[in-house]
């Protein structure tokens, strides 16, 4: 049952990232390269992340919700925002269209994130006697994770790599990357701050990438016809 129960949780938790390369013309076109490439900018960024919380920040004293740390935490979660510039404009890519490289990229990037995040706790905890949620909600949040990736990228590609954009959607690009960007910290405030239980989280989190992937599709799609 505990290996049932584990298989489960990573087929949650990493199934969609291969499914999704699988179902699409990523696997097509053989993108699998910048997906590795962009994996790798992750881990050199969140190694970044790191080392700047571990600087700045200190080790909170309770589990209540410090403006200042949080809004420290949102100026560090910028360099993903940077790392996400850089895997997109300066590394070497095949000759693929805008719409696969972000989505290359958006997929590498958010694999990265759940194999560093969510590989361990999972091995560790989904293995043990008992049944519990946590493991099946952190895949949840894993899926929501991946759709708010490729959201940021896809606008990210918008801002750095689109040229010739509609004036009037500029503002809302880059509204829109700054609140995936802060994404975060707003379900960080939500748990400590207003107290939600984790269901309430991850399906405010599930909810919130279905509305930006919308968002972001219409802005996207919006981008590409002739002015």
């Amino acid at each position: 049952m505990t290996v049932f129960h584990f298989l489960n949780c990573a087929f949650l938790t990493f199934g969609p990232h291969v499914v999704y390369y699988s179902a699409t013309p990523l696997s097509e076109y053989d993108t699998i390269g910048t997906s590795i490439k962009a994996a790798a900018v992750y881990l050199g960024t969140a190694l970044v992340k790191l080392v700047c919380l571990a600087t700045l920040l200190k080790v909170p004293e309770n589990d209540s919700f410090d403006p200042y740390q949080e809004l420290m935490k949102v100026f560090i979660g910028f360099i993903d925002v940077a790392g996400l510039y850089f895997a997109l404009t300066q590394l070497t890519h095949r000759n693929i269209s805008q719409n696969h490289k972000f989505q290359a990229v958006g997929l590498g990037w958010a694999f990265a994130d759940s194999v560093l995040h969510r590989l361990a706790p999972l091995w560790i905890g989904a293995r043990g006697l008992e049944f519990t949620w946590e493991y099946i909600f952190q895949g949840l949040e894993a899926n929501a994770n991946l759709v708010m990736t490729l959201s940021l990228a896809a606008l990210g590609s918008l801002m750095w790599l689109r040229k010739n954009k509609p004036r009037t959607l500029v503002p809302i690009i880059y509204a829109c990357a700054l609140l995936l960007a802060t994404m975060p910290s707003i379900t960080s405030y939500l748990r400590r701050s207003l107290e939600w239980q984790t269901p309430k989280v991850v399906g405010f989190e599930l909810f919130s990438s279905l509305v930006m992937a919308f968002i972001s599709w219409q802005l996207f799609s919006a981008c590409q016809r002739p002015m």
